[in-house]
């Protein structure tokens, strides 16, 4: 998103109460893009790249089509949408009193296609018009174009990106942006049909506008862009020959179906599996690394960014995936190797992870708790992220491949990693929590250091070491019990200065998956299980909200200022609303196992919060998308879909895919 373009969005969404300026967003609209290109088909069928973080490439800015029809450009408007089947082929179905025209837009590699397949009316001169502003190196000036007669390039110094049609391609010269069109009240329109009288302006300016002849029996129209740092020659073939194989519909549906077969190649009844496998293969790179969800605020004007890999989400992502795998057959392991290997490749030498990093390479990405990195003692680290990793790892050894020396030797280094952080009354020492908006000592840390050393401690390792974590994990179990608040009847979010933060907070929901990985090596005595009984009453039910709108769930803690705009209450938030839902499935498994009389009730909580984000559930979004936040009245907010409560949604509907609560050998 170029600087221009943000400008405009602020000058039509500043009034919006539901709107944050200068984003953009995918609270609507799909995305295509299965491997390291991720493009987002908006309703009105403009296609705009999110594929930076995942390829290094930034291709499409914005976009807009729309036909030719005797002598006048009608431009598409807003439209139904939706998956072709169990595939990321995306469908928008235009309808107008004078026209009908379906829209498949499907990503292979670097090629996005687009086809256009006229239904009414059925014989006409019309044409295709698109206007595309491509925005390579992330540059919205000192850009050029080449025309090549049936494509045309769009440069700056290594993106090169190209578009080429079916048909016969018409190009003219498109003004960039001017210094009016920016300090202007209102938003320049796009596309605009005036030039600026400059013989140079159609060769150095980003923005193609393209006719495209509409051909054949069914009126179609083809056009392909491809985005690349390689030699001219074979993008402009490979462009060419990406139009001709797909020209017709029924080819490209067919690469579509091919496609999901291989990225999905197990089937599965679960509900909603094939949307989260397809939301969370959108944010994934080549890598095996994911996004937290793509890029709408590059400026970080409204917060910190989203475009990038935390190794939190992703490893609670992996593990969450490993769990659901194992129980549904997903055939997900090569999923699982390359998580392995990314975070093997990417640990810090004292074996910890960093904030955040670039998921094509694992280069360190821009953050603010890269403490461990800095010189002297630092609390901008965030230790739940290396525990979160730690955990994965040592459960990968375990179910996956007990023989992979290089993740054995980073789960060492993780112990390392974690004993450091670990202070002797059992509870990690001063860092950055879980949502990145405080530090001390947190519930949700230390419960994520109990799963880490349980996990590591039933690993394959030598008998030293998992002894030592074993030792470490009952530490950590019983400095649990500074952090209990006896008048509320829960754990507190954290320890600041050495008091109780007395708040609800949402990421202590972990409480439960970290003592049934402790239940594998030691036990929960039937004190910590009442305990854990009411906390989770207590922070389930004061989280929960039910405004007078569509949507219920929970919030992410009491209090919770962020992004609430002109909305008293805190927002609700698709990843608590999941983990409340996973985290009683798993409370309801060591109560079953202990003969407590409280598991069908965790039960039947676990089904309704489940419900929320399930397929039609009010939680959900275009595309069985889950956005990371709702407002009161049902406008869904801030990066979508995020990855995080597609995982947790799809292990907590495997684990309830049966009537009967799992026991302890279904953990992984």
């Amino acid at each position: 998103m170029n600087l221009a373009t943000a400008l405009d969005d602020v000058k039509r969404s500043r009034d919006d109460p539901r709107l944050f300026p200068g984003e953009r967003r995918s609270t609507s609209g799909l995305f295509s893009g299965l491997d390291d290109r991720l493009v987002h088909v908006a309703p009105d069928g403009s296609l705009r790249d999110y594929s930076a973080p995942l390829s290094g490439l930034s291709g499409i800015d914005r976009s807009r089509f729309g036909l030719e029809l005797d002598d006048e450009v009608v431009w598409f408007g807003d439209a139904a949408q939706s998956y072709v089947d169990d595939t990321a082929v995306v469908e928008t179905r235009h309808e107008d009193d004078d026209y009908a025209c379906r829209q498949y837009d499907l990503t292979l590699g670097r090629t996005h296609l687009t086809q256009f397949v006229l239904e009414e009316p059925t014989a006409t001169d019309a044409r295709l018009r698109a206007c595309v502003e491509f925005a390579p190196d992330g540059q919205e000036n000192r850009i050029g174009q080449l025309r090549h007669g049936d494509a045309v390039e769009v440069y700056h110094r290594s993106e090169r990106d190209v578009l080429a049609a079916s048909g016969d391609l018409s190009i003219r010269g498109h003004p960039s942006v001017r210094f009016e069109d920016v300090l202007a009240d209102e938003p320049a329109p796009f596309p605009r049909d005036e030039g600026d009288d400059r013989y140079e302006e159609d060769r150095l300016s980003p923005i193609v506008v393209a006719d495209v002849e509409l051909s054949g029996s069914e009126p179609t129209a083809t056009i392909a862009t491809v985005l690349s740092t390689g030699d001219r020659e074979d993008v402009l073939e490979r462009a060419r020959r990406d139009v001709a194989d797909f020209a017709d519909p029924e080819a490209l549906l067919e690469a579509g179906r091919r496609q999901a077969r291989d990225r999905f190649p197990a089937e599965t009844s679960v509900d909603g599996a094939v949307a989260d496998l397809r939301a969370l293969s959108l944010l994934r790179a080549p890598s095996g690394a994911r996004i937290a969800g793509p890029e709408f605020d590059p400026f970080y004007r409204h917060s910190g960014g989203y475009g990038y890999t935390w190794f939190r989400d992703d490893a609670e992502i992996a593990g969450f995936l490993l769990a659901a795998d194992r129980r549904a057959g997903l055939g997900l392991d090569e999923w699982h190797a390359a998580s392995a290997h990314f975070y093997a490749e990417t640990q810090l030498e004292d074996g910890t992870w960093p904030h955040r990093v670039w998921p094509d390479d694992g280069s360190l990405a821009p953050g603010w708790a890269h403490g461990r990195l800095e010189e002297g003692d630092s609390v901008d680290y965030q230790a739940d992220q290396t525990a979160s990793v730690a955990a994965f790892l040592a459960t990968y050894l375990r179910e996956i491949d007990s023989d992979d020396e290089r993740v054995r030797e980073a789960v060492l280094a993780a112990l390392e990693g974690l004993d450091a952080s670990l202070a002797d009354d059992g509870l990690p020492g001063q860092v950055q929590n879980a949502w990145e908006n405080m530090t001390g000592r947190f519930t949700h840390t230390a419960a994520t250091f109990l799963e880490a050393y349980a996990a590591i401690a039933r690993a394959p390792l030598e008998d030293d070491v998992t002894a030592r974590a074993r030792e470490s994990a009952q530490a950590v179990f019983e400095g649990l019990d500074a952090l209990w608040v006896p008048d509320r009847g829960c754990y507190a979010l954290r320890l600041d200065a050495g008091e109780h933060d007395e708040r609800l907070d949402g990421s202590t929901l972990a409480l439960a998956g970290a003592h049934r990985e402790y239940a594998a090596i030691d036990g929960v005595d039937a004190d910590r299980l009442e305990r854990l009984v009411s906390h989770f009453e207590t922070t389930i039910e004061g989280l929960y909200r039910d405004p007078e709108g569509p949507v219920e769930g929970l919030a992410r803690f009491e209090d919770d200022p962020w992004r609430r705009s002109d909305q008293d209450e805190p927002k609700i938030w698709t990843v608590t609303t999941a983990w409340g839902a996973h985290a009683s499935t798993e409370l309801r498994t060591l109560l079953a196992e202990a003969g407590h009389d409280a598991a069908p009730t965790f039960d039947a909580r676990a089904r309704a919060l489940l419900e929320l984000v399930a397929p039609g559930g009010p939680l959900r979004g275009d595309g069985d998308f889950l956005p990371e936040q709702f407002f009161d009245d049902g406008t869904p907010d801030s990066a979508t879909p995020l990855g995080w409560p597609h995982a947790i949604r799809l292990a907590t509907a495997t684990a309830l895919d049966t009537d009967a609560p799992a026991t302890s050998a279904d953990r992984v």
